[in-house]
């Protein structure tokens, strides 16, 4: 398996898996969708928001258009069923992006002003690496929230993933 066919499955899954974490929240009530849960985002909802921002700012990275944010914490979106959109397109964006890496690009060193205005400089696998593992970072949160609140948790192990994806595979 190459670097990009590797990026590529991650990408993947993580369409995957935010679908899922999104499916298992919709029935959960506005009052617990927005409460604080002792997260670092606090609420369901700001930790969402957190997600999204970080799709974002990766994508800009990839492409060379930084997305400007005030902060990590930076609301972009204040509607549950919209925000729950964006994010999907975000993250089929991203794997888009994904997409069109090659193996150098994938290689690459590449730099970026972080959100604190530092520059950080790292191969193009390793800010993939980091994006796709920040993410499993807080679906993980989440779903114990979820299961916290008395709701089934969705299942997101990769192996359920790739053998979606790879019928005949076990």
């Amino acid at each position: 398996m190459t670097q990009r066919e590797y990026f590529l499955a991650l990408a993947g899954y993580h369409v995957w898996a935010q679908a899922r974490l999104l499916d298992c929240l919709a029935p959960i009530g506005d009052a617990d969708y927005h409460a604080d849960h002792g997260l670092f985002f606090r609420s369901i909802h700001r930790t969402l928001n957190h997600l999204f921002l970080v799709d974002l700012l990766w994508q800009g990275r990839l492409t060379g258009k930084p997305f400007l944010v005030s902060g990590l914490d930076q609301e972009l979106v204040k509607e549950r069923v919209r925000l729950r959109d964006e994010m999907l397109a975000a993250a089929e964006k991203l794997r888009g992006l994904v997409a069109g890496l090659d193996e150098a690009r994938i290689r690459d060193v590449s730099a970026y002003l972080d959100t604190e205005g530092r520059r950080r400089e790292f191969p193009v696998a390793l800010q993939l690496a980091h994006a796709f593992n920040h993410a499993t970072h807080h679906r993980g949160q989440l779903t114990a929230i979820v299961t916290r609140l008395g709701a089934p948790s969705p299942i997101l192990d990769m192996p359920v993933f790739f053998a979606a994806q790879f019928p005949g595979s076990s």
